[in-house]
């Protein structure tokens, strides 16, 4: 069983330009997620991400050496922030 499937093909060769009401993100929000990304970009080349992923790999690694001390801290910062965050009634 054969369909014959319509095909349109645009010889235009240059792109189309959208609209500014075709396009679905404000102006402010774009201008927000560029200073963003802007921002993300800087801190990543920065010295202070090599040392944020330095310390993540020391934690990485004394987790596997010692997994009931890391749970115990876990645990007790935990019941903190619990205690500390709770709603009174």
């Amino acid at each position: 069983m054969e369909q014959e499937v319509p095909v349109t093909i645009h010889n235009s060769g240059e792109p189309k330009q959208e609209t500014p009401s075709a396009n679905p993100i404000p102006e402010p929000v774009r201008e927000l997620g560029s200073t963003v990304s802007d921002a993300v970009s800087s801190f990543m080349e920065s010295e202070q991400y090599e040392q944020l992923k330095q310390t993540a790999t020391k934690v990485k690694t004394y987790i596997r050496d010692n997994p009931v001390p890391a749970m115990l801290y876990t645990l007790g910062a935990g019941a903190v922030l619990g205690f500390l965050l709770k709603k009174k009634h």
